[in-house]
């Protein structure tokens, strides 16, 4: 294999539904209900085309990265700046509880989550650095081989915004569903690397 040449494939999966339901949690670290493993498991099935897993440190994903991890013998790495971003005041809310006063407000969070962001949630722009910092360590220190990434809705979603270079504007205009799996690739030659999104809410195949 020339040297100078490698593809990359990061395969990113969303954790399945927590205990508690649908809500922004953010930072709060609720574990996998099992409606929530039955997806992840049934999305993934027996398959272990990876050489690694990453994995966010919260429960509802860094669970099912252990287990997987374990099953195939793959080395596993936690990292922290996978964490989904943190939503403020509406950590551990549900929609309903967050629009009861305002109809308008989660249209006008997903249109210009910039400008709209709930009060105390991370700026996005943090949240772009800390998911490209991990982008990249993971494309460095796994170059040519496939990796597994088990993270968040607003992460994965960050992670296409990162390759695609789309602005932090269009984040919530990509939906995440629990235990969807987006493919990105990067291919590199002699020192030029061409970011690629392969699919997005796909199956394995």
């Amino acid at each position: 294999m020339n040297p100078s040449s490698a593809t990359t494939t990061l395969d990113l999966i969303r954790h399945g539904i927590p205990e508690g339901g649908r809500r922004y949690r953010g930072w709060v670290d609720d574990p996998l209900s099992e409606k929530g493993w039955a997806q992840m498991r049934a999305a993934v099935g027996e398959r272990c085309d990876w050489d690694a897993i990453v994995s966010s440190p919260l429960r509802r994903c860094r669970a099912f990265a252990e287990e997987l991890a374990a099953r195939h013998g793959l080395p596993l790495t936690i990292d922290e700046r996978f964490k989904e971003v943190g939503f403020g005041s509406w950590e551990g809310r549900t929609k309903a509880e967050v629009s009861a006063d305002d109809a308008q407000r989660l249209l006008r969070f997903a249109d210009d989550p910039v400008s709209a962001r709930p009060e105390g949630a991370e700026p996005l722009d943090s949240f772009r650095q800390r998911i490209g910092a991990a982008l990249e360590d993971v494309l460095a220190h796994h170059r040519g081989e496939r990796v597994l990434i088990v993270g968040h809705a607003g992460m994965i979603r960050m992670c296409i915004a990162w390759t695609l270079d789309l602005p932090d504007r269009s984040l919530y205009r990509i939906q995440v569903g629990n235990a969807d799996i987006t493919r990105l690739k990067f291919v590199e030659e002699a020192g030029y690397r061409l970011p690629q999104l392969h699919f997005h809410a796909g199956v394995l195949a």
